[in-house]
């Protein structure tokens, strides 16, 4: 069975209507809340002409027959109002980076053609800037906030369209092929539109296999069934606008479970993290990577939190790295931390878990529903017990391709005997018991005297001394070696490290002629707000200290 997203949303709801779905701060809403604000929503969209106009018969992998919808808010309740009642309206919604400047903005609008936007106060004036340069954007929506910034002309606030939006459900057709679009920078180059029917992304990333099993879930009412068990409460720290955060939240969403959201949204506050743990009794929290990690390891340092609740710490985006997985689990040695592998193009992928008292380790992951590696002509699926290097894929359940772009679409979704592959970039292996190990993504690696040597690698090498607090890795021209491997560090706060420390730690975890050939000390590692590093800065960097 194929499913659509505002169906199975209704569907949870309608049987668990008294649920906490969403808390934020001093706002709560529960299921029942959250059905009626969604099709309120809904109906507003469509009373402004919005919707679907083309279905997906005859249509492209690159083509939409539907408006979009953009959103450009810091995490908050209305970000998943909005992706449910545009689904609900037959609309596709789609993320926005709020930290693009002008340029980067009008791009991305003009890109996606949005006909919408649901904006915070705060992001009024770019978007005032930008928004008579984007043909077909006519309907604004805007989400008050702490700026004070006055409603734009022509605009809506929230609430109002809300109320000018009828309860009922929306009369519309919700289909499987209805779109979900998932913009992503990737390291370099513009934003591309991942389109993905919502009956495959819904298993790929959503929540729609059986935990255990890894089984699609063959019917509507097994979902619903499973969900009368729910309440489970998830915290996605990192912002919406990146795939990890509001796919955990549409995983809670399915299982009948309530979402928890940070006080602050628009930066990394530990403080608060940890306090809404506490308060909220929160017992699945997902961050990204060391980025998130070292800085809620330091606030554990300096007070103690009552986190019993915590059942599960799940870093998705970037792996956590040995170190501080360590010491996750001996300040909660009741969890379980999971890294969980996927991307925009491929969804979930794999994952590895580990508990206090297990080795602890990164890098390798348990392969989940079609995953495979294929060789470096992407001509075929290497078996699993092979040893080379090649492409990590998935196969079944991927997108239909970028919005627009028919080049990028075929490169990136092969078809190799017969079957549909995603082989987004990422380069890696399987290990003797056939576990996924990964080397990092390709437009990241390095040529350096002949060898190929991924960023990753040495970035998780570093990461085991004790003075490097962050660390992200980048090439630079080299005579001699064509590139050098430059690693940029940020020590931690009151301690020190030569050169010489690091490369002495780095012996004991790679290979000598991955070892880096010089470093940049830096009072701070630039990433996104997901956590991410950001090669493009990192590579700045190393040039301007050559």
């Amino acid at each position: 069975m194929e499913f659509n997203l505002a169906e199975v949303n209704e569907a949870v709801a309608s049987a668990n209507p008294d649920r906490e779905c969403i808390v934020h701060r001093d706002r709560r809403f529960t299921y029942a809340d959250f059905t009626e604000r969604t099709r309120r929503l809904a109906n507003y969209l469509l009373d402004q002409g919005l919707g679907a106009h083309r279905e997906r018969d005859g249509l492209a992998g690159w083509e939409s027959g539907q408006d979009h919808l953009a959103l450009y808010l810091h995490n908050c309740p209305e970000y998943l109002e909005g992706m449910v009642g545009a689904y609900k309206a037959r609309v596709a919604p789609f993320n926005v980076n709020y930290r693009y400047v002008e340029e980067e903005l009008r791009y991305l609008l003009r890109d996606a053609r949005a006909s919408a936007v649901v904006f915070h106060s705060t992001f009024a004036p770019v978007l005032d800037a930008v928004r008579s340069q984007v043909d077909g954007l006519r309907v604004l929506i805007q989400v008050p906030d702490e700026s004070g910034h006055p409603l734009l002309d022509g605009a809506v606030w929230y609430d109002d369209a809300l109320a000018a939006g009828s309860p009922a459900k929306p009369a519309v057709a919700w289909s499987p092929d209805d779109l979900y679009i998932l913009y992503t920078g990737g390291t370099t180059g513009m934003p591309k539109g991942v389109l993905w029917r919502q009956a495959d992304i819904f298993p790929a990333a959503l929540g729609g296999r059986q935990l255990g099993t890894g089984q699609e879930w063959p019917d509507l009412d097994t979902i619903v069934e499973a969900s009368r068990a729910g309440g489970v409460r998830f915290m996605p720290a990192p912002p919406f606008m990146h795939g990890a955060a509001h796919w955990m939240a549409f995983n809670a969403f399915t299982g009948g479970h309530t979402i928890v959201l940070p006080s602050v949204t628009d930066t990394l506050d530990p403080a608060d993290v940890w306090s809404t743990v506490e308060r909220e009794k929160v017992n699945i929290l997902l961050i990204v990577g060391d980025a998130f990690g070292r800085p809620l390891l330091d606030e554990l340092e300096k007070r103690e939190y009552d986190l019993s609740s915590m059942m599960m710490l799940v870093s998705g985006g970037a792996a956590l790295t040995a170190p501080v997985k360590k010491a996750f689990l001996d300040h909660i040695p009741n969890m379980a931390i999971m890294d969980g592998l996927g991307s925009s193009e491929t969804g979930q992928q794999a994952s590895q878990v580990v508990g206090a008292g297990a080795e602890v380790t990164t890098g390798t992951f348990t392969p989940g529903p079609g995953m495979c590696i294929v060789n470096e002509e992407m001509t075929e699926v290497l078996p699993v017990d092979s040893d080379q290097l090649g492409w990590l894929a998935q196969s079944g359940r991927v997108p239909l391709g970028y919005f627009g772009d028919e080049d990028k679409t075929r490169k990136t979704f092969p078809v190799i005997g017969g079957v549909r592959y995603s082989v987004p970039g990422d380069r890696a292996r399987y290990t003797p018991e056939g576990l996924l190990e990964l080397h990092g993504r390709d437009s990241v690696t390095i040529n350096s005297g002949g060898e190929k040597i991924f960023a990753e690698e040495v970035e998780h090498a570093l990461a085991h001394h004790p003075a490097v607090y962050d660390v992200v890795v980048a090439g630079r021209p080299s005579e001699r070696w064509g590139n050098e491997v430059v690693a940029i560090v940020q020590l931690r706060d009151g301690m020190e490290a030569t050169e010489a420390d690091l490369l002495a730690e780095c012996e004991k975890h790679i290979a000598r002629f991955k070892l880096p050939k010089a470093f940049v000390f830096v009072d701070k590692v630039v990433r996104s707000p997901s956590g991410k590093a950001d090669y493009r800065w990192a590579r700045e960097q190393a040039a301007a200290a050559q």
